[in-house]
């Protein structure tokens, strides 16, 4: 008898070990939840605001009255085969002595493909300058490669009292002209002044 009733105490001293523990362990992960840090659903990384400036590209200017390169033009008594390369898509006429690219000069050729491409020379018309009444537009230092006076390399265009038309200078770089080929101020003269007459002229694309 004695032995049943210690088993019942036993049997009761587990019972209350095995609740005691469950209310440790409850306590336990009570705290921990407490001592946890909260998260919420608010993200804490802040996001960079989007720039409302749109990135602006730096056209690049040309000095339309001085020379396109910072170096002496060529030589023609060193280079007497020289021709002269016309790139439309490129704009830009190339000093060429065989495939040797000597100088490269900003141009603005024809708009709605009023410039003909082929292969010309240096005709023997060439000028101080000139004015076109129907185009309301001139020019200096030209020199004719077709047509006799028909197209011309000419620097940038000047109006009738014979100043230089600033808002089509800046064009130059650009198709801009109807079918001549503009030039800076000064290639235009040097063109004028030293390019021979029968220098082969190609025109392209």
């Amino acid at each position: 008898m004695k032995r049943f009733i210690k088993m019942q105490q036993l049997a009761i001293i587990v019972v209350l070990a095995v609740i005691l523990l469950g209310l440790s362990y409850h306590h336990i992960v009570s705290a921990k939840q407490t001592m946890a840090p909260q998260v919420t659903s608010t993200s804490t990384t802040k996001s960079k605001p989007k720039s409302t400036q749109k990135a602006t590209v730096q056209k690049k200017t040309i000095d339309w009255r001085a020379p396109s390169e910072n170096k002496a033009y060529p030589d023609l008594k060193q280079h007497p085969h020289v021709w002269l390369d016309v790139s439309q898509v490129k704009q830009r006429v190339y000093v060429k002595d065989g495939n040797t690219v000597l100088y490269t000069m900003y141009a603005s050729t024809g708009m709605n493909n009023t410039t003909p491409n082929g292969t010309f020379t240096i005709e023997a018309e060439r000028g101080k300058s000139f004015f076109n009444k129907s185009l309301n537009e001139g020019a200096n230092y030209w020199t004719s490669w077709s047509g006799h006076g028909v197209y011309l390399f000419h620097s940038v265009p000047t109006d009738a009292a014979g100043n230089y038309n600033v808002t089509e200078a800046e064009k130059l770089g650009h198709k801009a002209s109807h079918g001549c080929v503009r030039l800076t101020i000064a290639d235009a003269q040097w063109i004028n002044t030293y390019i021979p007459y029968g220098t082969k002229v190609v025109v392209h694309n």
